[in-house]
C-alpha cells in the first residue's frame, strides 16, 4: 500500500539525513499527490514494481510550473531514496528521472572566470562603472535576491565580523558571511563614492545602492546593467542578477559546503530548494571524470584517431 511506511520515511528524513520537520511536511505532502495518483490510476502497481514511465505521467498530469515540479520530484526521490537504502526495494524508478526531467530544469550558472571577465570589463573610474562592479561582488558573494540587494542599508554592514543583515522574503532576518575582497570594495564604494553624491534623496538616506540624483536604484537598472556588462564580456548565456545568486550556491556545493549552511545562507525556507544545486554538482562530478580519468582519456584519444 503506498505512504504505509511514512512514519519510517520520516525518522529517515529527520534523523538520518538530519532535515527540518518542515521539509519532512513538504516531502509528505508531494508524495501523497504521487501515491494518490497511483492509486487511482494504477492499483496495481507498488513499490516494488512502479516504474519511470509512471513518474513521468504523474509529472504531466500535474503540469505545474517548473519550480514546483522540481519541489515534488526532490520529494518523490527522497522517498524512493530511503526505500533504497532501507532494503525496501532493488531498483530505484527515479534514477532515469534526474537525468530526463531535472537536468531540463537546472538554473544557469557562470563559472568565477566568466564572473571575473565580467568584472574587467566594467570602466571603474565611473561612479556608476564602480557602483555596478561592487553589485556584481557582493550578489555572487553572499547570493543575494535582487530585492535584498536593493534594500541593505549602511547599518546593515558588519565590518568587525564581515557579515551583513539582509531582510529576505517575508521579512525574514538573517545574517550572511561577506567575503574581505566585496566588503573592502563596498566600504570603498560607501566612502569614496556615495558619500560624494551631491543631492541625496531624503527617503534613500540609509540605502546603499543609488543612482547619480541619489535615489534608490531600481531592479529594471540592475537587470539591464548586468546583462550589458554580460554582453560586453562576450558572454553567451541569458544573464540576469539571480544568476549570481545561482552561481553563489553552485560554487559553494561545489566546495564541499555543507547543503544546511547553504540553505541558510540563501534564506531558503526549505532544503528542497537548495538540493537543486546539488544537481549541478553532480555535473561538474561526470565533467570532471570525463576529462581526468585515464579510461575516459582513452576513450576520447580514440575517438579522435578516427577519421
Amino acid at each position: 500500500m503506498w505512504g504505509e511506511d511514512l512514519n519510517d520515511f520520516k525518522s529517515y528524513i529527520l534523523f538520518e539525513r538530519s532535515l527540518s520537520s518542515n521539509t519532512f511536511e513538504a516531502y509528505q505532502r508531494d508524495c501523497n499527490k504521487f501515491f494518490d495518483f497511483m492509486n487511482k490510476n494504477y492499483p496495481e502497481i507498488t513499490i516494488h514494481t512502479v516504474e519511470l514511465k509512471h513518474l513521468e505521467e504523474f509529472l504531466w498530469q500535474i503540469n505545474l510550473k517548473n519550480s514546483s515540479t522540481r519541489r515534488i520530484i526532490s520529494g518523490i526521490r527522497a522517498y524512493f531514496r530511503f526505500l533504497i537504502m532501507t532494503d525496501r526495494i532493488t531498483q530505484n524508478p527515479c534514477d532515469l528521472l534526474e537525468t530526463s526531467r531535472i537536468e531540463k530544469l537546472l538554473p544557469v550558472v557562470l563559472s568565477h572566470e566568466e564572473i571575473q571577465k565580467m568584472l574587467s570589463v566594467i570602466d571603474k573610474s565611473t561612479y556608476h562603472g564602480f557602483r555596478d562592479s561592487v553589485i556584481i561582488e557582493v550578489l555572487y558573494a553572499c547570493g543575494l535576491r535582487i530585492s535584498e540587494l536593493l534594500n541593505l542599508k549602511k547599518g546593515d554592514i558588519y565590518y568587525k565580523y564581515e557579515y551583513i543583515k539582509v531582510i529576505g522574503k517575508g521579512n525574514k532576518e538573517r545574517l550572511v558571511p561577506i567575503g574581505e575582497k566585496a566588503l573592502k570594495l563596498l566600504r570603498l564604494y560607501i566612502k569614496n563614492h556615495r558619500s560624494k553624491l551631491p543631492n541625496i534623496d531624503s527617503k534613500s538616506n540609509d540605502i546603499i545602492f543609488l543612482n547619480k540624483r541619489g535615489k534608490q536604484l531600481t531592479r529594471q537598472y540592475v537587470f539591464q546593467a548586468i546583462k550589458t556588462i554580460a554582453k560586453e564580456a562576450g558572454i553567451k548565456k541569458n544573464i540576469h542578477p539571480h544568476i549570481l545568486r545561482h552561481s553563489f550556491a553552485s560554487a559553494l556545493i561545489k566546495g564541499g559546503a555543507n547543503l544546511i549552511a547553504v540553505k541558510e545562507m540563501m534564506g531558503h525556507s526549505s532544503v528542497v530548494s537548495t538540493e537543486i544545486y546539488t544537481h549541478l554538482d553532480t555535473l561538474h562530478l561526470r565533467e570532471t571524470l570525463m576529462l581526468y580519468h585515464p579510461h575516459y582519456q582513452e576513450l576520447n584519444k580514440n575517438r579522435s584517431k578516427k577519421p
